[in-house]
């Protein structure tokens, strides 16, 4: 029967998007239990192109003064996808999380698959604090997008802190049964966040193609945190990424030996050294320019 055939295609691509979209969460047993989330939500009307704006819902915690360090999840997930991390950094930095375009509280309703768009989604959030460039962290395909980010506003940037992120495009699949969940006939019944994921990862292959031009011209420092047992988004990222930058790129790998792909849960404590180990770089390499200039 043919329902019977759209049932078990349904199914097939259930198994399937559960696999790839993983990043949405951990798996069961790696969350921490911290109870109430103590940030403060924000919503910007964010212009993501020429004649398109869209409100971005973003959550706040540490003080304003602080270093700002914005957070990016991948696809699919939301800004709480960051709350254990959170929890633990404490009051660190100034810490902003976001939904991206597509996800959670944030507009728009359907998919947004430009990394442009998405990085435009950022601009409104990239202010420096007390002269202190923001710092840029996105796990998966929030990876790319702070990458796109680094690119199109690079004079609002500090660093970046890539966690498992998504970058070769030779290293990009998309099943036939993706293209089938995004036909009219099943989409209209895929949760949201699932649609959108699929959406944007059927477009991400050809965006890392684009992407790879700003890579290989990329000069801001950048922390690069991979487990070489990540088998959503492989550690050959990690080669990819030395071989597209510039020689003389400022460039730091964080190499976790054994480790999958759910950092932001399994290695808190790894994300947050590379913060600080990046703001420390950044304080750095401010102090000899006014040095150099005062001589």
């Amino acid at each position: 029967m043919k329902i019977g055939r759209v049932l078990i295609t349904f199914a097939g691509l259930a198994v399937i998007m559960g696999g790839l979209y993983a990043c949405v969460g951990p798996p069961s047993g790696l969350r921490d239990n911290h109870g109430i989330w103590d940030v403060t939500r924000l919503s910007v009307d964010a212009p993501i192109g020429p004649d398109e704006s869209t409100q971005i819902a973003a959550y706040t915690q540490g003080p304003s003064n602080a270093r700002t360090v914005i957070l990016v999840h991948g696809t699919p997930g939301s800004a709480e996808g960051w709350r254990d991390f959170m929890a633990m950094a404490g009051d660190s930095f100034h810490f902003i999380a976001i939904d991206r375009p597509g996800f959670g509280e944030s507009g728009p309703e359907g998919v947004v698959t430009s990394l442009a768009q998405q990085a435009a989604a950022l601009r409104s959030f990239l202010t420096p604090e007390n002269g202190l460039k923001p710092i840029l962290m996105g796990h998966s395909l929030g990876g790319p997008v702070v990458v796109r980010a680094a690119m199109d506003y690079p004079d609002l940037v500090g660093g970046l802190v890539l966690a498992a992120g998504a970058f070769d495009p030779d290293l990009e699949k998309v099943y036939a049964i993706q293209h089938l969940g995004d036909s009219f006939l099943l989409s209209w019944a895929l949760p949201r966040a699932m649609r959108n994921a699929n959406r944007e990862l059927i477009a991400l292959e050809d965006e890392l193609v684009e992407l790879s031009q700003g890579i290989a011209q990329m000069r801001l420092p950048i922390i690069m945190v991979h487990g070489t047992e990540d088998d959503l988004v492989p550690y050959a990222n990690v080669d990819y990424m030395r071989k597209t930058l510039p020689e003389d790129a400022s460039f730091t790998l964080a190499r976790l030996d054994g480790q999958n792909h759910f950092l932001p849960w399994n290695s808190k404590e790894v994300l947050l050294d590379a913060i600080q180990e990046l703001d420390r770089h950044l304080i750095d390499n401010a102090q000899t320019r006014s040095n150099i200039r005062n001589e």
